[in-house]
């Protein structure tokens, strides 16, 4: 039986539209969601979106699918080519869902990017798709993708991991860069060349990178971090504390020492008793 007299019996049914639905994948599968919020079967669905009920069960289920690789959700990659099998790192730790600006990328985003990359899109396409520039999606693609491969559940699982809040500090977690650290600091580096002479020292390892801001965090705030507090004499300033900033319902203090008023002159200057008090204000009026 022929494809289009199947289609034919399955309209007199009333199993599908006469209307044939020339979906894109990203269209199709968020109509195909749409459906199965409906109570549709997943085969159904399938028919109506016009996609193959495989590939219907791989949206469903979580599954990406490249070349001949299958990787499911929890991070198990299936080679039908190589017949291997073997499980990636990643975070599956459910992690509470709260409402988040528009500005972010959304569970659907991260899909439609994901479905963009298989079919060979470009990210100025992708973006446009989604409404997102494409730097964006360049960032996002990757700072997310697991050994090459972008996984839109685990990348959407791992932004809202980011996102938690409050975080441990960075140089409480890696113990080889607060090491490295410390040794700047008591070698009386300054904050700001122990983080540019880490590029140098570590070119090709991304965890060896910390801010500025970071490390004076550190010294300052030890309940998060991270550094012993007898570094906070490394310091060149040697404080132990930040210097307070001006308060908007303060005036900044132009000199250090206190001002003198004219009027509190001693008498010998008021009189010009003194030879050449009067030689210099005619100095400093010609000024």
């Amino acid at each position: 039986m022929s494809h289009s007299t199947a289609r034919r019996m399955l309209v007199e049914l009333g199993l599908v539209s006469q209307q044939r639905r020339p979906f894109g994948k990203p269209v199709a599968r968020a109509r195909f969601f749409e459906l199965l919020e409906q109570g549709w079967s997943v085969s159904r669905a399938a028919r109506e979106v016009g996609v193959h009920v495989g590939t219907a069960r791989n949206w469903r289920d979580g599954i990406v699918r490249v070349a001949d690789t299958r990787v499911r959700r929890d991070g198990t990659v299936i080679q039908y080519r190589a017949a291997g099998r073997y499980t990636q790192v990643v975070n599956t730790d459910k992690v509470a869902v709260a409402a988040i600006s528009e500005r972010y990328l959304s569970l659907s985003d991260r899909l439609a990017i994901a479905d963009g990359l298989v079919n060979g899109w470009t990210l100025t396409a992708i973006g446009a798709r989604i409404g997102k520039h494409k730097s964006t999606v360049s960032r996002e693609v990757a700072a997310r993708s697991v050994q090459g491969v972008y996984l839109p559940y685990h990348a959407d699982r791992a932004a809202h991991a980011a996102r938690s809040r409050p975080k441990a500090a960075k140089l409480v977690i890696n113990q080889k860069l607060r090491q490295a650290v410390e040794q700047g600091l008591s070698q009386r580096w300054s904050p700001e060349e122990i983080s540019y002479r880490l590029v140098k020292d570590f070119p090709d390892d991304e965890s060896m990178r910390v801010s500025t801001e970071t490390i004076y965090q550190a010294l300052y705030f030890q309940a998060r971090g991270g550094l012993k507090r007898e570094l906070t004499q490394a310091l060149r300033s040697g404080r132990t504390i930040r210097k307070p900033r001006r308060r908007p319902d303060q005036r900044t203090q132009r000199f250090i020492d206190p001002m003198i008023m004219i009027s509190d002159r001693p008498a010998e200057i008021a009189d010009r008793a003194v030879p050449g008090h009067w030689e210099s204000q005619w100095c400093c009026q010609a000024a």
